[in-house]
């Protein structure tokens, strides 16, 4: 029997947790992502401190854009839900209640 997508998630969700409470040092264990990552704009730069602080700079303004619509997106999901459950409401419909 497969376990369903939705069941898998959650357990990886216990195990995160779980290895993040058992760590000591949570500075040193993320310590060899971050340099990999200062690495790869600095490589991006060609050793250029300055420009890999705007390579930097530049990933994390683009990440805010890719949250920015993300939100907006869930915004407008949820008003169309709300919209169209109320609709059913005024048609004599009952709400889904969980």
């Amino acid at each position: 029997m497969s376990i369903p997508a939705s069941e898998r998630r959650l357990h990886a969700s216990i195990a995160a947790h779980e290895s993040w409470a058992s760590t000591p040092d949570r500075t040193a264990r993320t310590a060899p992502g971050r340099a990999a990552q200062e690495a790869k704009f600095l490589e991006q730069a060609g050793g250029d401190p300055a420009r890999a602080a705007n390579l930097r700079k530049a990933h994390y303004a683009r990440l805010t854009l890719k949250s920015i619509a993300s939100r907006r997106k869930s915004r407008e999901l949820t008003q169309t839900a709300e919209a169209a459950e109320a609709e059913l409401v005024a048609l004599g419909g009952a709400p889904d209640v969980a």
